[in-house]
């Protein structure tokens, strides 16, 4: 079963064309050649219509692939090469959500309280 403990995203697009061997080899570069267990890495598209996400466990990897019939997904901008994300905005990514703004929005309210 799925249960990654950490979340990253990569924020340049990817060939998506590409299988699991040359993501898992990606997502390595994407922690610094650290190990990559337990962990689900997110790639994109240049059109930001589809994803694909490994995830690594001690058993083996999963691929999964999401595509949006309409729209695209929120990505955010160039700058860094990676970033960690919280279980709560994987799930509005994938659901085309802005989870920058949402997780924004979230913070706000939690401070306010």
């Amino acid at each position: 079963m799925l249960n990654a403990t950490g979340w990253w995203l990569a924020v340049a697009p990817v060939d998506l064309r590409c299988g699991i061997d040359r993501l898992l080899v990606l997502a390595q570069s994407l922690r610094g050649g650290a190990p990559i267990d337990d962990g689900a890495y997110v790639f994109r598209n240049r059109s930001g219509s589809r994803l694909k996400v490994v995830c690594v466990d001690g058993q083996g990897a999963w691929l999964c692939v999401r595509r949006l019939h309409e729209g695209k997904f929120h990505w955010p901008g160039a700058g860094a090469e990676r970033m960690e994300l919280t279980r709560e905005q994987f799930a509005w990514l994938v659901a085309g959500a802005n989870w920058e703004r949402l997780s924004r929005r979230v913070e706000g309210l939690a401070r306010a309280l």
